[in-house]
């Protein structure tokens, strides 16, 4: 690292969060450098672009109050870094990093560059076994595997918050002694009454002791939004891979970071690509999502649960688009369902968990969790079809077995989709067998014999349909 320099009176303009600078000192690119107004108020900042002449710093606060003729330039001679400890958990910062909860600086152990270093692919490995989060949508169907980046699309007027903040109050290991498990919460670009609620909602159910949360607020810098998911993966590789802990990301909303992004590259005079956005959106959000995962030599891991809201509720506008190209998975709201009064309103038939068949079964979840699991998606994606076809001919118009399927479909999204309070697996997975009790047995396909007998025929004959 080099000694600190400092440069005054070579300020040019200043273009929304772009301050233009002449060269006169041996910098390079995304260097950080502190901003010092004649008030002396120092703001922090990156190099972003620069040539023989000039260098255009990117001011990651506001540029209130700058005067071009006093601005003074710190150059730090290295990238942004965030300086980190143990004393992370329980505490809640901005988007750079700087606490907000009226308590003391968080104690530096180290001091780690936020854009990551890259795991190397020899060193990765598979992600295995599971992590509750209380969902029945998520946990039965599309259970999310430690290690896993499982994006959520949701739509404007959905309610994502809502959700995130009760996985991210719920989410948990089913054993005691698979080892600590912690949550970084990230809020990018959101209210200070949404801010407020993700705070409150953490501290009264006692999330917050094993949490660490980042919020940017609505009002703050665009250049900060694009920094805020950085700073909160560098807090969970330190606490996954230098404590050991199992580390579960949840940041909302991802959309705001990709609307900060086309923002700072149009400043930057950039050419747009699909809708504006930059070209390099696919890498850059790649360079996000990546930093997930499992290491052979670590303990800990990083898993990551993304919530994006879908322009015009639109599955292939460029940000859900490369999202789901990177991820291993998604979950998707439905509004539909939302105007029916289920929540959560997750669709489960465009909803999916690649890694599902990686961390559910015996030895992880339960042995006949992934036969339940797959019946049900078949049965309740037979019985859409059945919705469709009862459009057109009217229910008095289909077979016995085809008005089981209806009466299937409303069980199993009034009771096993739609839930008021958090489940364990093992009763997301009772509902689900009740739900199945309501077709043939003939139907059930994808059931073994013994399956049948034990969950679907025995409760028939203790009810008294046997």
């Amino acid at each position: 690292m080099r000694a600190e320099l400092s440069v005054s009176g070579t300020a040019m303009s200043i273009e929304g969060p772009l301050l233009t600078l002449r060269r006169n000192a041996n910098v390079g690119l995304n260097e950080a450098v502190d901003i010092i107004g004649h008030e002396g108020t120092s703001r922090l900042g990156r190099i972003v672009a620069l040539d023989s002449d000039t260098m255009i710093v990117e001011v990651l606060e506001t540029t209130v109050g700058l005067d071009l003729a006093s601005v003074r330039l710190r150059i730090r001679g290295e990238p942004i870094m965030f300086q980190i400890g143990p004393g992370l958990l329980g505490r809640v910062l901005n988007g750079v990093g700087r606490p907000i909860d009226d308590g003391p600086p968080v104690g530096a152990h180290e001091a780690r560059r936020i854009d990551g270093v890259a795991i190397n692919p020899a060193h990765r490995a598979l992600p295995r076994d599971f992590i509750e989060t209380g969902v029945s949508a998520i946990d039965l169907m599309n259970s999310l595997v430690r290690g896993q980046k499982l994006p959520v699309f949701s739509a404007g007027g959905l309610p994502h918050d809502q959700l995130a903040i009760e996985i991210a109050t719920n989410a948990r290991l089913r054993k005691d002694t698979e080892g600590r498990f912690s949550i970084v919460f990230a809020g990018i670009g959101v209210s200070h009454d949404t801010a407020q609620a993700f705070r409150n909602a953490m501290e009264e159910s006692g999330a917050l002791e094993h949490t660490v949360m980042f919020l940017n607020l609505a009002n703050d810098s665009s250049t900060q939004r694009i920094l805020t998911p950085r700073f909160a993966l560098t807090a969970a590789e330190y606490l996954a891979f230098e404590l050991g802990h199992h580390v579960l990301v949840v940041i909302t909303d991802m959309t705001n970071y990709c609307e900060a992004l086309r923002e700072v590259s149009a400043s930057h005079g950039e050419i747009p690509s699909r809708k504006g956005y930059p070209g390099y959106m696919y890498s850059d959000l790649a360079t996000l999502y990546e930093r997930a995962g499992c290491q052979k030599d670590r303990k800990g891991t990083v898993t990551q649960l993304p919530i994006l809201t879908m322009p015009a509720d639109d599955i292939s506008h460029p940000i859900p688009d490369l999202t789901g190209y990177i991820t291993e998975g998604q979950i998707v709201l439905d509004r539909g369902l939302n105007l029916k009064g289920i929540y959560p309103p997750v669709n489960v038939l465009p909803s999916l968990s690649r890694l599902l068949e990686q961390g559910i079964g015996e030895g992880f979840t339960h042995v006949d969790h992934p036969a339940l699991a797959h019946q049900l998606f078949a049965s309740y994606a037979k019985a859409s079809r059945m919705r469709v076809l009862a459009s057109v001919v009217g229910r008095e118009g289909l077979t016995e077995i085809d008005r089981r399927y209806l009466d299937f479909a409303d069980h199993f999204e009034t009771h096993v989709v739609n839930q008021d309070a958090p489940r364990t697996l093992e009763e997301s997975m009772e509902t689900g067998w009740d739900s199945l009790r309501l077709l043939p047995q003939a139907e059930l396909t994808r059931l073994k014999a013994g399956q049948i007998a034990r969950y679907i025929a025995t409760r028939e004959k203790a009810n008294g349909h046997g």
